[in-house]
């Protein structure tokens, strides 16, 4: 296989899980530096391209090419410019690689693309129209479906599109052969995930999970969630996970990060690697059912696309499109790690004084945070910091 955009190879990493010595990794391609030294320390004696707009062509013997391409132009969060974006039109570049490997005469790699759930309804469902569209016009049967990485077992409510198009194995008996249904039952109600930074419009809340891990500010600065624990002693009410933390949060083990000089709190390089970074477990469960496609598990009905949003999953080849019957976004029920599971909240970082006033004051201004017994905590953690503070 060939990673593009790969980031801190958690799709690689993910498929050699499932796959083992059937796969292997040919190149990468990736420009940030802290990335390539996170791939140079894991992936050892992988070539790295720093740009795929110059990248010429793919490896010879390339039968599978990832792509996470970025999603600053495609995320709520980011800049939402649509396909076109200077950094989401990067896109372009794997369609071109994999139409010079076409014209080349070998067999069209099967692609694997993992992207934020907006990119369905960006610009009223244009941009997902380009990126199909491109799709056939290679001859792909394509296949997509949107997952929730807590059906992996990690507690991180991190929900993500992951496409797949091939010309000789069928997409669909890959992304629909699996579906365990809602897993709510699993999750505890000791421990709270929530977005301090936030509290406006939006919390990000999560019952025994965190809230989509992020890459952090534009400029660097770390933007990790906090969690509240209920029952816990005073000034621990909100606490933060650590970057370690995060990254067993997103499946990798715990370090897998700290290389060469990148620190967990200098310009945030780590957070903003694992924020960026696809979870390990989503495309381990991808690699194994490469290795063992199974019947759809759902009937399908034709679906037409029209000036709006894109279903939450679908297939076509040819122009034909179709949408899953019932389909949830937990393909299976892995063993769950509870938060607990996780956080050392006995001697994890507390939010600070600063934070939770900036943050309680935001909740004053709007109508987020009503989770019974949540406000009340805010209050008794910031009374708890200045109590001790005084003392």
């Amino acid at each position: 296989m060939a990673g593009l955009f790969a980031g801190i190879g958690g799709v690689e990493l993910g498929l050699e899980r499932a796959l083992g010595n059937q796969v292997e990794t040919l190149t990468f391609c990736e420009w940030w530096e802290p990335a390539q030294s996170v791939l140079r320390a894991r992936f050892h004696g992988v070539p790295i391209e720093p740009d795929v707009r110059e990248m010429k062509r793919l490896p010879e013997g390339t039968n599978l090419v990832t792509a996470g391409f970025p999603c600053t132009d495609l995320s709520q969060a980011g800049r939402t410019a649509g396909i076109g974006g200077v950094n989401s039109g990067l896109v372009v570049n794997v369609f071109r690689l994999l139409e010079d490997a076409r014209h080349r005469g070998g067999a069209l790699p099967t692609l694997l693309i993992e992207n934020v759930p907006n990119m369905l309804a960006l610009d009223r469902g244009k941009a997902m129209s380009y990126l199909i569209s491109e799709i056939e016009a290679l001859g792909y049967a394509w296949a997509y479906r949107v997952v929730d990485s807590r059906f992996t077992g990690v507690p991180q409510r991190r929900r993500r599109v992951i496409l797949l198009a091939s010309v000789d194995l069928d997409p669909r008996r890959i992304l629909f052969a699996d579906d365990a249904g809602d897993r709510s039952e699993d999750f505890r109600e000791d421990m709270f995930g929530f977005y301090w930074t936030e509290g406006l419009r939006g919390l990000g809340w999560a019952q025994d999970a965190v809230p989509t891990l992020k890459g952090g500010s534009t400029v660097g600065i770390p933007s990790p969630p906090a969690v509240w624990v209920r029952d816990a002693a005073p000034g621990r009410r909100l606490v933060k996970p650590s970057v370690e933390d995060a990254e067993e949060m997103q499946g990798f083990d715990r370090g897998w990060t700290d290389v060469d000089h990148l620190s967990p709190r200098r310009n945030g390089p780590r957070w903003k690697l694992i924020g960026n970074a696809v979870t390990v477990g989503v495309s381990r469960w991808v690699g194994s059912r490469l290795n063992d496609p199974g019947e759809p598990v759902t009937d399908f009905r034709p679906w037409t696309p029209g000036s709006g949003s894109w279903p939450t999953a679908a297939a076509g080849q040819k122009g034909m499109i179709a949408v899953p019957e019932s389909l949830s976004e937990f393909p299976m029920h892995a063993d769950y790690s509870h938060l607990g599971d996780i956080i050392d909240t006995q001697n994890a970082d507390a939010l600070s004084l600063r934070g939770a006033k900036g943050f309680w004051s935001r909740l004053q201004r709007g109508n987020l945070g009503q989770y019974p017994g949540f406000r009340a905590a805010v209050q008794e953690h910031i009374n708890d910091l200045e109590y001790a503070l005084a003392g």
